[in-house]
């Protein structure tokens, strides 16, 4: 990975304040969100197809108390500036059961609203090229003409399901664009045809790129022409997929995307096809652990100086901190640096996103979860302070690595 990607898909997380520009509905329970980037924070906004920005603003729970609300969400649109310098992000929010941040934005998000955006994270991107780089890095250099950029082709597979089409339709944009000979298959789950996010732009797509793009609607609950396009892909479909409709033996770099369990089925069934893991790009929305919940902030824990507790210390901004953890509250270092420094990066808390990714400099820990880093991040010392709890009386991390 270069130096310019890191940077981009690693850098350290910030807030600014944004306003809503536009809402647009896609779905019942699914809508487009616009945030107008000024010029002079243009740069803290640049960003690679794939990667995502965490939503936070203040609600009120069941009980009427205000709560500090966190949410990740995938940026939709290929990168674009403009003449004045200013640029964009958009984001779709689909709708969960139960979701206070998404049931709130799809009833009365509204232009003119302002939100705390993150700068983009994330690591799902494509590294396509003959060096191990994407063409997607050199977006960076070239932010409004993607179709400009000299990319190596590529034969390319997306198997998305739901919301996890948003990241995908910006990658499998600039992808197309970057080279005449980039093919593209998506394989796109949705319950039924109401439920399809970006119809009208998956369908401009196919037009744009007809014999470069194939496209592959699977609804589970509404009955398709073809057999093979209709029902909830399971093992069995899947494999029938990658035998008939999709060239898996070409493929240069797949993407996944979409909830836990079939992250997973599609990630175990391309390894044991043979598929090396370098070749796979993959994000979850959740992580499918009832028993996990994601949080948004730290739980109260109460050091008592007669108790044995472990010592966590921790830079950040150029500065260090430490705090006192009960080795008995099994606290993650998250947690505990939450409760000392509020603005310690994070979103999901689920170990899902990366945002809170840190440097174990000393000690030891134990990881329970990891959907974000990467082999090659683990074995530089990296770790996921959410998922993250100390073994070692002392430890140490960096955030600013």
């Amino acid at each position: 990975m270069t130096t310019e990607t890191q940077t981009a898909s690693r850098r350290r997380a910030s807030f600014h304040n944004l306003t809503v520009a536009e809402v647009r509905r896609l779905t019942d329970d699914a809508i487009e969100v616009t945030f107008g980037v000024p010029a002079e924070l243009a740069g803290q906004y640049d960003y690679l197809p794939g990667q995502y920005v965490a939503l936070r603003t203040t609600l009120k729970d069941e009980n009427g108390e205000p709560h500090e609300v966190r949410r990740s969400y995938s940026i939709c649109a290929e990168p674009r500036s403009f003449e004045d310098g200013s640029s964009e992000i958009r984001v779709a929010i689909k709708k969960d059961l139960g979701g206070l941040f998404s049931t709130w934005a799809n009833a009365e998000l509204k232009a003119g609203d302002v939100l705390d955006v993150m700068n983009p994270q994330g690591a799902f991107i494509s590294r396509h090229g003959k060096d191990g780089s994407s063409v997607q890095h050199n977006v960076m250099n070239s932010m409004n003409h993607p179709e400009e950029l000299a990319g190596e082709p590529g034969s390319f597979v997306a198997i998305a399901a739901g919301s996890g089409i948003t990241p995908v339709i910006a990658i499998a944009r600039t992808l197309l664009a970057a080279n005449p000979e980039t093919t593209f298959d998506l394989v796109y789950a949705n319950k039924a045809a109401m439920d399809v996010m970006f119809l009208e732009e998956l369908a401009d797509l196919k037009d744009k790129y007809p014999t470069r793009l194939a496209l592959h609607h699977v609804l589970s609950r509404e009955q398709r022409i073809a057999p093979l396009m209709t029902g909830r892909i399971d093992s069995e479909k899947l494999q029938a997929l990658l035998s008939s409709a999709i060239h898996a033996e070409d493929v240069d770099e797949w993407f996944l995307c979409g909830p836990f369990e079939l992250v997973q089925l599609c990630r175990d069934t391309l390894a044991a096809r043979g598929v090396e893991p370098e070749h796979v790009r993959f994000e979850l929305f959740t992580t499918g652990r009832p028993d996990r919940p994601e949080g948004n902030a730290g739980r109260p824990v109460v050091a008592d100086e007669s108790q044995d507790t472990y010592k966590i210390t921790f830079t950040l901004d150029g500065l260090t901190g430490d705090v006192a953890s009960p080795t008995h509250a099994r606290e993650s270092i998250l947690n505990a640096a939450l409760r000392v420094r509020p603005d310690v990066p994070f979103a999901c808390a689920g170990g899902v996103c990366g945002t809170c990714r840190a440097k174990l400099v000393t000690g030891t820990v134990t990881m329970d979860e990891n959907y974000a880093l990467e082999q090659d991040e683990l074995d530089k010392g990296y770790v996921l302070t959410c998922q993250s709890h100390p073994t070692s009386e002392e430890v140490t991390v960096d955030f600013d690595v």
